[in-house]
């Protein structure tokens, strides 16, 4: 449904006609449901935040100017509605119920495992920036580069100038590129930081491979030629203390034999008489 059959459905709608109210919802209620999803980064959440907001919609229909674009008031009501509940959950901490099933996955069918790797890191990548970002700037950004409306309608929507519109979504754009930059040289930055620890690891290994066998090598060399020299030293001593003993054997008996006689002394050889 184009802008001006939404804007006349509305006005039957204003004025009464309850049966205008289904292509309202159909119209917008995709739209709405995005917009929510994308401030509050909850799918089950933001289901119930458009309902809240059709409720809300239905209530204020008489306050419709006749001839108005509805689709910039039904998104400040939608925003009404979110900022109702941000006030309220302020002081507790919001969680992710377990049955919400979050962002939707990217269709794995017609493109290969790589690009949807890719393209779900990337979706997370933008939804972690845009929940860390000012309420002011994520609102101003989702309103013109997500539900694709004018600076114009999303100032009257958030209340500012359109200046101000600009320059808040301009600086989340910038957010979103510097992440994005950031999510682009990671992989690279890994796979290297892999590669190098890698090489570390065999680098490491060899030299304790060849550190063990150097220090292998050289016990064995030392033990070997301690013994050897052990041998040698032991062999050379027991032959030296053989010869040695033997020596003495031998010069033992000259030794034993000549011992009490000197020279000249010929006891018994002379005549008396």
């Amino acid at each position: 449904m184009d802008e001006l059959a939404l804007n006349a459905a509305m006005d039957r709608y204003a004025c009464g006609d309850a049966r205008a109210f289904p292509e309202l919802h159909r119209a917008l209620h995709a739209r709405l449901l995005a917009y929510l999803t994308r401030m509050c980064s909850s799918a089950t959440l933001a289901g119930d935040l458009t309902q809240e907001t059709f409720l809300r919609v239905h209530r204020a229909r008489s306050t419709f100017a006749p001839g108005g674009a509805v689709t910039p008031w039904a998104y400040a009501i939608a925003r009404n509605v979110y900022l109702d509940h941000a006030r309220a959950q302020r002081h507790r901490s919001a969680e992710r119920l377990p049955s919400d099933p979050g962002a939707e996955p990217p269709d794995p069918r017609g493109a290969d495992a790589e690009a949807v790797a890719v393209a779900s890191q990337t979706a997370r990548a933008v939804e972690r920036v845009l929940s860390s970002l000012p309420a002011a700037q994520r609102e101003a950004f989702v309103l013109l580069r997500y539900e694709g409306l004018s600076v114009h309608d999303a100032a009257a929507i958030l209340g500012a100038t359109p200046t101000a519109v600009k320059l808040r979504a301009f600086r989340a754009y910038e957010a979103l590129r510097a992440e994005l930059e950031e999510l682009k040289r990671r992989p690279e930055g890994g796979k290297g930081a892999e590669q190098s620890g890698k090489r570390r690891a065999d680098t490491g290994a060899e030299r304790r491979a060849d550190t063990g066998t150097e220090k292998r090598a050289d016990t064995g060399t030392e033990k070997r030629a301690d013994t050897g020299a052990e041998k040698r030293a032991d062999t050379g001593a027991e032959k030296r203390a053989g010869r040695s003993t033997e020596k003495s054997a031998a010069a033992e008996p000259e030794r034993r034999g000549g011992r009490g006689r000197a020279p000249g002394d010929v006891r018994g050889g002379s005549d008396e008489g």
